[in-house]
């Protein structure tokens, strides 16, 4: 089968692989569609430990596909069935996996990060993950591309959930990329009476808020002044960080009301993760900071569930369908910046 595979910095070879063997209690899952994250970009820039001319690994972890074939013992699946594919899974034992965390599990494994991911025709979907539930049933009339936005998606609901965004909320994401699109459009299910956006390149900017009505677009210079006018002058309930700039941080601080929350969501850079932030803005407008890492698998499920009732669109956030054998043009879209998120896809 052909597979995408890193093997280090900048070098990702698509090669003929043999398709996985599977075991007891395991399932083969042929790939439709596996979409391209930042993670996979960081990856691919800096290489990865663990991944070197020896140690070579499929990346991808956006995904969904078809059951091909179950192993001895599996339960609950179907050859046949359409599923997407949570990528974390957890030792299944330690409190943070019995809590139902199991994207915290100190020792998690997860698709395309450190075990084979959906960049490949075929992908074996061990015993563990089969157990634990990541594999999920696609909603009726959902295609596959749509249910791999299930992943990037359900990491945003669980900023959603811990931002406790509600009706009237005022809300301002700073990141016009497919994650901040995210953010707007279930900030707007929750009921957000007004959906600010920031970035600092104006076309993104705009290209997003053409995509979502509810996106009221705000230009970084003179964005202070505008959201004190915005909101009366008592700034925002939420503002949520979906960019990897440690000056965002810092500004949503003092764009926050009181009780206002703050998510950190876009992880930094290391060597930028250090930012002065002016505590006294915390200590005197009561200000709740935050921050969420991947999902859970409730979330996901949810997550997925929302998609297929409608209630969150995915509407114009795949920019890009590419065959396995161009995941390196994919990439390169990706890292100029075009469009939102590229899709691997096969027939």
């Amino acid at each position: 089968m052909k597979a995408a595979r890193l093997y280090g910095k900048e070098d990702l070879r698509i090669e003929d692989v043999r398709v996985p063997a599977i075991g007891e209690g395991e399932v083969l899952l042929a790939v439709k569609a596996a979409a391209v994250c930042g993670t996979d970009i960081r990856m691919f820039r800096n290489g990865y430990k663990g991944v070197g001319p020896d140690t070579p690994l499929i990346l991808g972890h956006e995904i969904a596909g078809i059951v091909e074939k179950t192993g001895p013992g599996v339960t609950g699946y179907r050859e046949g069935m359409r599923v997407a594919v949570a990528p974390n899974m957890g030792c299944g034992v330690c409190d943070h996996c019995v809590s139902g965390n199991t994207q915290l599990c100190a020792t998690f494994k997860a698709f395309g990060i450190n075990i084979d991911g959906g960049f490949a025709e075929r992908m074996r979907v061990p015993a563990e993950a089969v157990r634990q539930g990541n594999l999920t049933e696609m909603p009726a009339g959902v295609d596959f591309s749509a249910a791999a936005m299930a992943e990037p998606l359900s990491c945003v609901y669980n900023a959603f959930e811990r931002a406790r965004i509600g009706p009237g909320d005022t809300v301002l994401v700073i990141g016009a990329g497919p994650i901040g699109l995210m953010h707007a459009r279930l900030a707007k299910m929750g009921g957000a009476a007004k959906v600010f956006m920031n970035d600092i390149n104006a076309e993104r900017l705009a290209f997003c808020a053409g995509l979502e009505p509810a996106i009221i677009p705000v230009q970084s210079p003179g964005l202070a002044d505008r959201i004190r006018g915005e909101t009366g002058g008592r700034g925002l309930d939420v503002v949520i960080t979906a960019n990897p700039a440690p000056e965002a941080q810092v500004i949503a601080l003092e764009l926050a009301a009181i009780n206002g929350r703050v998510m950190f969501f876009g992880g930094l850079p290391e060597g930028k993760n250090k930012v002065p932030l002016d505590t006294n803005l915390v200590h005197y407008k009561q200000i709740t900071i935050t921050g969420t890492t991947r999902q859970s698998l409730s979330q996901y499920r949810k997550t997925l569930a929302l998609i297929g009732a409608g209630l969150v669109s995915i509407e114009g956030i795949v920019s890009g369908r590419h065959p396995v054998e161009a995941t390196r043009a994919a990439f390169e879209e990706v890292m100029k910046g075009k469009g939102l998120k590229q899709v691997v896809t096969f027939p």
